[in-house]
């Protein structure tokens, strides 16, 4: 018995049944219409694996929102560009952007970077899972939507100090939003990588980073100003300030480190897993060797190497003001931050000649990371170089 579900009228004449009444699209590929009591129905679609020899469903419910003539032209539509998605490999099973970004996670605990991990999810916590976008399955996900939560999140006040006053809040950088978008693009490209899209286009330019964004790297400080912040400085802030002018390190993985990740006597600083994702050891100087030594002493394994006043650890929300109130006494632009003194140091190590190899293992980021926004002072380095070959 010959039957049509492409047309109102052929649906019309189908008998109620719960085996679907299908239409083959292509060898393998069919779109189905399965006839309630009611008078309606839902569509769905099947694909045959010939390699498993397993079928594959996919519903699509009522799509009772459009016109009858329109349901069968949708449901179609639908149905190839799903077959379209595991021709291309992709995975029989749908996920949504939430289950994506907690896969994402997991990964990076299985791979060991358990801070990184906790510092993408932090934001996923914030951003992602409690927004409707989590609940997008990856293959129905449009540019659209990822745009709405872009310029969403774009719009989404910052909270300055968490720590000691939540209700203290500022716009959102585009620095700061290029760190949340960052987390939620790595999260798509490694759904992508594993088969669970097989297209970025959703995310690609909706996710694409704001240029110029970060402002952090443009002040410089050379080592007399350097000296004159610390002077500026109560005593615990310029011990903080002080070993940041001796070591490339972050402010937060210079602030974490305990009196147990040196040893004296070897004069090696243990640096734990920041976003590295991995602990390093750096072989001091003897000058400032002699500094860490100093600020290990009469205290214990486990005590901060650094602390504020009242012996507690140091962290951002505590010496972002102390910093900039120090600036201002030592007469140094207002754009001095805590992460001003990092990249002052790397540009004297590159611009020193030090290899950025070694510049990238020291600081704890990558050889592109320092090439990117480094490189340049490679490269007055080396025409300086090759002035001093003049005849």
């Amino acid at each position: 018995m010959t039957y049509r579900i492409d047309t109102v009228e052929g649906r019309t004449r189908l008998k109620p049944r719960t085996p679907p009444y299908w239409k083959k699209l292509t060898t393998g590929c069919h779109v189905g219409f399965r006839k309630s009591a009611g008078g309606d129905g839902t569509w769905l679609a099947q694909a045959y694996d010939s390699s498993t020899q397993k079928q594959t469903r996919q519903s699509y419910g009522k799509l009772d929102h459009l016109p009858a003539h329109q349901q069968f032209d949708a449901a179609k539509k639908k149905a190839e560009a799903w077959f379209e998605h595991l021709g291309r490999g992709g995975s029989t099973k749908v996920i949504t952007v939430g289950v994506a970004c907690e896969r994402y996670v997991k990964s990076l605990i299985d791979a060991g970077a358990t801070k990184n991990a906790a510092d993408i999810n932090a934001r996923f916590r914030r951003w992602i899972y409690s927004h409707k976008i989590a609940d997008q399955a990856l293959t129905k996900l449009t540019r659209k939507t990822v745009e709405e939560w872009r310029n969403q999140l774009a719009k989404t006040p910052v909270k300055t100090n968490p720590h000691t006053d939540p209700s203290l809040i500022r716009e959102r950088s585009a620095a700061s939003l290029n760190r949340d978008m960052a987390a939620l693009r790595a999260a798509l490209n490694n759904a992508h990588d594993n088969g669970d899209v097989t297209n970025d286009m959703a995310w690609r330019v909706a996710l694409r980073a704001v240029e110029n964004a970060g402002t952090r790297r443009d002040t410089y400080l050379d080592r007399a100003q350097r000296s004159k912040l610390i002077d500026s400085s109560e005593a615990s802030l310029g011990q903080l300030l002080r070993c940041m002018s001796l070591l490339p390190l972050r402010p937060g993985a210079l602030a974490v480190l305990t009196v147990e990740k040196v040893n004296n006597k070897l004069g090696v600083l243990t640096v734990g897993k920041d976003k590295a994702g991995r602990d390093r050891k750096i072989k001091l100087p003897p000058s400032t060797a002699a500094v860490i030594a100093g600020l290990t002493k009469g205290k214990l394994p486990a005590a901060p190497l650094l602390s504020q006043a009242d012996g507690q650890a140091w962290h951002k929300d505590a010496w972002k003001k102390p910093i900039k109130a120090a600036s201002a006494a030592a007469g140094l632009p207002n754009t001095v931050t805590a992460y001003t003194l990092r990249h002052s140091v790397i540009t004297d190590l590159v611009t020193n000649g030090l290899d950025l190899l070694t510049v990238a293992q020291l600081s704890g980021t990558s050889v592109a990371m320092i090439e990117k926004h480094y490189g340049h002072h490679r490269a007055d380095h080396a025409a300086k170089a090759l002035e001093g070959l003049a005849l």
